[in-house]
């Protein structure tokens, strides 16, 4: 089950760019608490991060424009992770569908956020903390960071180096304080190798259909799996 998951998320992140924690988190959250999703997810996420942060060139620009995204992410990730290690893990199950809801509809909500563009600085702050704390508590980054790229009306490429930098940072932070908790016992460091292996070889690989892909028809079915995914989630909160 777990190669099963890292190896789609891995694949749906080298094709979009984005995409592995918001995929494998909750599928594994099935079969486990979302605290222990998180926790053995830490290692792949920041791999496939690095990796697609210099992919497209030009990645240097984009981090010298946007760092302060990445260090409020910081801040929000220590925040949340921290929530996530004292409050019983069963709790973030209906958070967690509520985050993939949330990014689902980031580009509706995203009205009314116009102040973001003329105001670059605060949307940072903004964005940036809300962004890490919905990945300290849930590996969910993407609706805060969807609706500042939209409003920033960002290019593809600057978009998933600037997420990847967040979700690079983000991760760093969490793996630091599970570390500090004591959460990194052998067994999830061996886990959490195998699937590093797995992203690698497979990430690179959907990497190449990136630019041969229908983004139109594979976001739509994305779409589809996520919501069945949130409802699935809340369904097994309520009957728990």
């Amino acid at each position: 089950m777990l190669c099963v998951v890292c190896v789609f998320g891995a694949a749906v992140h080298g094709t979009l760019g984005i995409g592995f924690p918001m995929i494998a988190t909750p599928l594994l959250a099935m079969v486990t608490d979302v605290r222990t999703a998180v926790l053995i997810l830490v290692l792949p996420t920041v791999t496939l991060n690095l990796v697609n942060v210099v992919q497209g060139g030009g990645w240097g620009k984009s981090i010298a424009k946007y760092w302060p995204l990445a260090v409020y992410g910081v801040i929000g990730s220590y925040l949340g992770t921290r929530l996530l290690i004292l409050v019983p893990p069963e709790t973030f199950r209906p958070l967690l569908a509520g985050a993939i809801l949330l990014y689902l509809n980031a580009e509706h909500l995203g009205v009314g956020f116009s102040w973001v563009n003329s105001h670059p600085r605060i949307g940072m702050i903004v964005f940036g903390m809300g962004a890490g704390l919905l990945g300290g508590m849930v590996n969910v980054m993407l609706p805060a960071l969807v609706i500042f790229a939209l409003e920033m009306e960002l290019e593809k490429v600057v978009t998933i180096q600037v997420f990847n930098l967040c979700f690079l940072f983000g991760k760093l932070t969490q793996g630091l304080v599970f570390f500090q908790a004591g959460f990194f016992t052998v067994e999830v460091l061996k886990i959490s190798l195998l699937l590093v292996i797995l992203s690698v070889i497979v990430s690179p690989l959907a990497m190449s259909f990136r630019h041969r892909i229908n983004e139109a028809l594979y976001k739509r079915w994305l779409r589809y799996l996520l919501v069945g995914m949130s409802v699935i989630l809340v369904g097994q909160y309520v009957l728990s």
